[in-house]
């Protein structure tokens, strides 16, 4: 029995649990401190991300735990896509974008939650090929046994 899960994934996952709190609290910080200077539709932005960060990051960190562990390719490929799709686009636009008047701070912790995402969405990528070639091999060896089984002893 061979052993699917990804250390590094892992590791990953468990640094970002860690770092996460740290983020949010210094990117909330940051917004309030800056919130009467930015215009009205950044204010809604940001608070509207603020809101979808946080609620995607513990269904994402949740997914990738039981995933990886587990060896559970539907959650980890709902980690993957949770990854891939709302947290890596709205951290780079969090990083990117002059008109939210970006603390250098602010700046630092973005680039390291950047950079999470980014190992984490390639890691996971990998081991989902990895788990999903193993289960199919598995899974044609099992129906294999089961024919052979089912045909009639010669003569």
């Amino acid at each position: 029995c061979e052993i699917l899960s990804s250390l590094p994934l892992q590791m990953s996952l468990y640094f970002n649990v860690y770092f996460f709190p740290f983020w949010w609290l210094i990117t909330v910080a940051i917004l309030y401190l800056k919130y009467p200077a930015l215009s009205d539709y950044y204010k809604f932005i940001l608070v509207t991300i603020m809101i979808l960060v946080s609620l995607t990051e513990l269904i994402r960190l949740y997914l990738g735990y039981v995933g990886n562990l587990l060896e559970k390719v539907p959650e980890l490929a709902g980690f993957w896509l949770l990854t891939l799709l709302p947290q890596l686009p709205i951290i780079l636009f969090l990083l990117f974008n002059e008109g939210l008047k970006i603390h250098s701070l602010e700046r630092a912790v973005h680039i390291i939650f950047a950079a999470f995402l980014s190992f984490q969405v390639v890691a996971a990528f990998f081991t989902l090929k990895r788990m999903v070639n193993t289960l199919a091999t598995r899974f044609r060896l099992t129906e294999f046994h089961r024919l052979e089984e089912q045909r009639p002893a010669p003569g």
